[in-house]
Formats: structure tokens, C-alpha cells, sequence
């Protein structure tokens, strides 16, 4: 595993870090985000590889009793998971709607202890660092609901295309230095809980779902 990627992983993390703190500076009475509050913890997303496997190193860094516990999680969110999967294929022939359906879903991330708290938060992923403040996708500005910040209104956003962009370029890199031909696969996305209970090397030679 390369330690420059990770470290070039980290950078991002660190400038989502940064976005979020300065839109915290300058508005500060929109954004909701609290501790106690697991809104960002309910959303359905996915990880490139170069963020999977950081979260699979970190997670094993862990002590064994903690572990088991977020394992018994992942195990759950993984149920949840097919459940969805399955509501979500009578939408196959409208991507549009699938995509709106995805959005309105919420599924328990593995991560979340009973404590309402990040098992990871140091390092948790990029898209749970800027939730809360407007981020730009498929160029568009999206938000938290409970966010404050008014309709209609401009704000700054933080460019999330951007970031894929470069998790993307990453994780090709990742796939390449491991011995993987097919690179393209880079453009997949893992699960919390797949990159929580898969050993690392099987985790980047996997088949994931799209």
C-alpha cells in the first residue's frame, strides 16, 4: 500500500476540513451540525477505493472488542442494504427516479456506536467532513435540510465533483500499484460496511456493486 497516496488522500480530507470551517466562520448560524446530530450518519453513499482501503487500515487499528462490535453493524447494514437494493430495482428503467428514491433513503452507518457517536471520526470519510454546508454534484448546489441557508439565495460551495474527480485518479492509482488490470474499476464504489469487513488485499481486487 502506498503511503503517498494516502498522504494525497489526506490533503483532501484536510481541504474538505478547511471548506467547512470557513463556511462555519461565515455562516455560522446556518449550519445545524451538532454533536449529537447523525443526519450525515443515515445517508446512502459510496467510497472510491483509495478511501475504502484508508477506512479498512483504520478500522484495524482499532482494538478487538471495538471491532467486533462495528463488524456486528456491518453485518446488519449489509441486510439493510440488499433490502434496499431490492425497492430500488423497480426503478431500473428511470435512473432519475432511482436516483431520487436513493436520496430519500436512510440506512445506519456501521460507524455509529450506540452513543450516537463516529467510531472513526478522525478519519471519516470526505462526504460526512462537508456535509452540512452547500456542496456542489453533477453541478449542482446541495445541502443538509436542516441546514439554514435560504433558497434561492448564492452561497459558496464546496466543489464535491472536483474531489471525486481526484478520489477517482487515487484509487486508479491504488488498483494499479496492486497489480490490477483493469483500472477502470476505479470508477466503483464500496460500501461502509464492505470496506469495514473485507481484508484489505481482497478488498481492492473485489467485484463491487456499481
Amino acid at each position: 500500500m502506498s503511503a503517498q497516496l494516502f498522504h494525497e488522500y489526506g490533503l483532501l480530507a484536510a481541504a474538505a476540513d478547511k471548506a467547512f470551517r470557513k463556511m462555519e466562520e461565515e455562516y455560522g448560524e446556518c449550519i445545524k451540525c451538532r454533536r449529537g446530530c447523525t443526519d450525515c450518519c443515515h445517508a446512502v453513499f459510496g467510497l472510491f477505493f483509495i478511501e475504502a482501503a484508508f477506512i479498512n487500515c483504520r478500522f484495524n487499528e482499532l482494538g478487538r472488542a471495538k471491532r467486533a462490535k462495528i463488524l456486528l453493524r456491518a453485518a446488519q447494514a449489509d441486510k439493510d442494504l440488499e433490502r434496499l437494493q431490492r425497492r430500488l430495482a423497480y426503478y431500473t428503467e428511470d435512473p432519475q427516479m432511482q436516483a431520487y428514491a436513493l436520496s430519500r433513503e436512510r440506512l445506519r452507518c456501521p460507524l455509529l456506536n450506540e452513543n450516537e457517536d463516529c467510531d472513526l471520526y478522525p478519519f471519516r470519510p470526505i462526504t460526512c467532513r462537508v456535509y452540512g454546508i452547500p456542496v456542489a454534484i453533477h453541478g449542482r448546489a446541495q445541502v443538509c435540510w436542516k441546514a439554514g441557508f435560504e433558497r434561492g439565495k448564492s452561497y459558496p460551495a464546496f466543489d464535491l465533483d472536483a474531489v471525486y474527480e481526484r478520489l477517482y485518479l487515487l484509487s486508479k492509482k491504488l488498483l494499479a500499484g496492486s497489480g490490477e488490470q483493469d483500472t477502470e474499476r476505479a470508477s466503483y464504489l464500496v460500501s461502509v460496511s464492505k470496506s469495514l469487513q473485507t481484508p484489505l488485499r481482497e478488498l481492492i481486487g473485489m467485484e463491487v456493486e456499481g
